[in-house]
């Protein structure tokens, strides 16, 4: 029997799904694997624009394999980027963006997400988002540099405005070895 919560990362698509409509743009901060960039696309349609950053070549070639196979490579712009570099690309006024912090499966563990980056990334991102949108963050830090992540976008998270952002934390409360924490933030 399938789980009413499923994964973190199906509760953040949850989420998301609530708020993009065909056209919107949105951005995948970490492209990873591809599957959230093949999520935001599949929703966005042939009428809006999926941004997707990775500093990993292999996380690249992945997503763009991905999407090419799916034939919706034309929906998105892939970047082999830092992630704190989203507002030299992205111009628009976006409705959504998803982060999975940590680092690639089976790839090199020591190039990972981290919280001075993260941080950087999230408040062009919040610059970014339109009234109404959302931004999903998995944090999975059960990796060496990932319980400083975690704490660094904790207190960022908690310095946001709540007469502008709702924010929303979700952790399972009875799971070991360092669970994963969905955050997601909307802006009202």
């Amino acid at each position: 029997m399938k789980s009413l919560f499923g994964s973190i990362t199906d509760l953040s698509k949850f989420f998301i799904n609530q708020v993009i409509e065909p056209g919107d743009y949105v951005i995948d901060a970490t492209a990873g694997n591809g599957y959230d960039t093949l999520f935001l696309a599949n929703l966005i349609v042939d009428k809006g624009k999926v941004f997707s950053f990775d500093i990993q070549k292999q996380a690249i070639e992945n997503t763009k394999k991905l999407l090419s196979k799916k034939g919706i490579m034309h929906r998105v712009n892939l970047y082999h980027t830092n992630h704190i570099y989203i507002k030299k690309y992205v111009h628009n006024k976006i409705k959504a963006a998803m982060f999975n912090l940590g680092y690639l499966p089976g790839s090199d563990h020591s190039i990972m997400t981290r919280g001075e980056s993260t941080i950087i990334a999230l408040k062009q991102v919040l610059e970014l988002l339109l009234p109404g949108g959302i931004v999903s963050i998995c944090l999975y830090y059960g990796h060496p540099e990932g319980k400083e992540e975690l704490k660094e976008v904790f207190s960022f998270i908690k310095t946001l405005d709540y007469k502008i952002y709702n924010v929303l934390k979700i952790d399972y409360y009875n799971k070991i070895h360092n669970p994963p924490i969905l955050i997601i933030i909307e802006k009202r």
